[in-house]
């Protein structure tokens, strides 16, 4: 897989260690885990809290974590003594408590503004018109934000998704984007992807 995704960022005249491949470990059993780890695979993407616990708790060395799903107001605290990024961060309350955890503990874990690219009313994420306002706020709690993420409508072309999140991204000067999946990560990287977070393509279906 990292070939592949190296082989997406040629294609598109970059280089391939622009683009970070983040292995999506949720739901998946140990023996995968340890198969991926044993590759030299280093970053792994996790939806939920409780969950990432207990699968990494032993498995930490070494390893870079990153928090993909929603993030719970009272899941902030082990959040971000476990996670290395966050990116899921889209609303004021939740980046109070972070600012508030950040400044009580001295961590700082990097944080990506999750963006509702398609609006879907099911799906977490800022609008993209509210998202130079929220990240202003952001900024005003003292809070780094590092990039942008984004999950398009599986029932549209994600291209225009990608896009919309790049823009946002280049007038409010970040530079990391995290966007594309198994169907759509050579998209993504076309259109400036940093990071790509991919689990059926490389662990297989869950069941």
């Amino acid at each position: 897989m990292l070939d592949a995704v190296a082989a997406a960022a040629k294609a598109a005249g970059r280089e391939p260690a622009d683009v970070t491949l983040v292995a999506v470990s949720k739901q998946q059993p140990d023996e995968k885990i340890d198969a991926m780890l044993a590759t030299g695979q280093h970053v792994f993407g996790e939806n939920r809290v409780q969950e990432a616990q207990g699968r990494w708790e032993a498995r930490r060395a070494g390893v870079e974590l990153r928090l993909i799903g929603p993030l719970q107001t009272n899941k902030v605290k082990e959040a971000v003594a476990l996670f290395d990024v966050i990116e899921t961060v889209d609303r004021e309350k939740l980046a109070r408590a972070l600012a508030d955890e950040l400044a009580r503990t001295g961590r700082r874990p990097r944080l990506y503004v999750q963006v509702n690219t398609g609006e879907e009313p099911q799906k977490a994420g800022v609008a993209p018109a509210e998202t130079d306002a929220f990240l202003a706020l952001c900024r005003e709690l003292g809070l780094t934000i590092e990039g942008l993420m984004c999950i398009p409508p599986e029932a549209e072309p994600a291209g225009p998704h990608f896009a919309l999140l790049a823009r946002i991204a280049a007038r409010n000067g970040l530079s990391k984007l995290s966007m594309g999946m198994s169907a759509d990560y050579e998209t993504a990287v076309r259109f400036g992807a940093t990071s790509v977070r991919v689990g059926s393509a490389l662990f297989g279906a869950r069941g």
